[in-house]
């Protein structure tokens, strides 16, 4: 069970964050836009991850820091479904217990919640005012993102309370999951409370 677990879900999982760092367009090579880019994942938790992720999307996002903040959130928010979806098909391998089975069902419900939260991030960012309401408005995407990082979290928890009842290479799955959705979601934070 073990090899089978290591060499089906840990090469995915690994892909992720490579995944990710592919772009749907062909970003320009415009070095303004890039060092734009490279300045603001300076501030983050994770900034090679950041420029890596993010790099891609230098084109449209040129200067603009709110762009940049909603495409963290995207790239987060794909980051996400890619984890859930590695965790739902971990739930379906042979030799995953029952305890297992339920933990990571629970884990891959506070990982939608944590999608959830983050698309309420990129809704709220594109509908920025000015004076107060901008204010609260950024409050409000701080708090989602925030809620999405708490949400990830809630999983590994879940599972650090029983370790003897869990596989450690099932854990390890999940810590690895969880950890791309944690750093991806960190760094779009980051780029939120600088806005």
């Amino acid at each position: 069970m073990e090899a089978s677990i290591s060499k089906t879900l840990i090469s995915p999982l690994l892909a992720i964050v490579l995944f990710i760092s592919q772009t749907q367009a062909l970003a320009t090579d415009s070095s303004a836009y890039t060092n734009f880019i490279k300045t603001k994942c300076n501030i983050t938790t994770h900034p090679s991850l950041c420029v890596k992720t993010l790099t891609p999307y230098a084109s449209s996002v040129k200067t603009n820091p709110t762009i940049l903040c909603k495409e963290a959130l995207r790239v987060a928010i794909k980051g996400a479904r890619d984890a859930s979806l590695i965790l739902w098909n971990l739930k379906k391998q042979d030799g995953i217990s029952r305890y297992e089975a339920v933990a990571i069902k629970d884990c891959v419900e506070a990982v939608k919640t944590s999608v959830y939260e983050l698309k309420r991030s990129v809704n709220t960012i594109g509908h920025l005012g000015s004076g107060e309401d901008k204010e609260s408005q950024l409050h409000n995407a701080i708090s989602y993102a925030s809620s999405a990082l708490t949400n990830a979290e809630t999983c590994i928890d879940g599972f650090s309370e029983s370790e003897e009842k869990v596989n450690p290479n099932v854990k390890m799955v999940i810590d690895r999951s969880i950890t791309v959705i944690k750093t991806l979601a960190s760094n779009a934070l980051s780029l939120i409370s600088d806005l």
